[in-house]
């Protein structure tokens, strides 16, 4: 859901970070200036202004994901998938905002966002990227569910997660962060449903057995 979750609960943490702390060091620093640098280029640009402020607007609460399930539903998809992917972002979601930033609280690259985006500035921590995390976790699970328009899903998780460099309220770093954390919070995921579904397989009898 974003970073809206750990908005909820960002006074327990002691609120944002003070300036300076949370720093991943020069190397990180220096990739974060060379990208704000080539997307400080494209702003400005009015459709890709309107494109990723609407990408970024949509995942708070990963509110695109939710969208997409219920578009899969009305378009023939059994209703469970739609409750089960709501579920596991929801998992998805505490643990990155509750738990792995926490481990961090990275000062975020504006304080109080970018005048020129109507987006909602997060007082969580800025690494990792919420958005970028719940955009690859859904993009993954998705293909699990429909492997046809992985180019889709994956498309739609690359644009939400571009969008929160691009409209200041993330570093470029914090969205690589997130989407190697939502991928592997993914694979835990489908580990975990395989284990259940094979279990579920086994505990059922295989029929009667044939008489002599």
């Amino acid at each position: 859901m974003g970073d809206v979750v750990g908005d909820a609960m960002g006074d327990v943490a002691g609120g944002p970070p003070p300036p300076g702390l949370g720093a991943l060091g020069p190397q990180i620093a220096a990739f974060d200036d060379w990208a704000d640098g080539r997307l400080e280029r494209l702003r400005g640009n009015p459709v890709a202004d309107r494109v990723f402020t609407t990408a970024s607007q949509l995942g708070d609460m990963s509110l695109i994901w939710h969208l997409v399930s219920v578009a899969r539903t009305l378009a023939g998809a059994p209703p469970v998938e739609a409750l089960q992917l709501s579920a596991l972002i929801g998992a998805e979601s505490l643990i990155v905002n509750q738990g792995v930033k926490r481990l961090f609280r990275r000062e975020r690259p504006t304080v109080a966002g970018d005048d020129r985006f109507d987006v909602r500035t997060p007082s969580t921590s800025s690494f990792p990227s919420g958005h970028a995390s719940s955009a690859m976790f859904a993009a993954t699970m998705l293909t699990r569910l429909d492997r046809r328009r992985a180019p889709l899903w994956y498309t739609i998780a690359m644009i939400v997660a571009m969008s929160r460099p691009y409209v200041r309220i993330h570093h470029a770093s914090d969205i690589v962060g997130g989407a190697i954390v939502g991928k592997l919070l993914a694979r835990a995921a489908t580990t975990i449903i395989a284990t259940k579904s094979a279990g579920k397989s086994v505990g059922k009898p295989v029929g009667k057995a044939v008489g002599h």
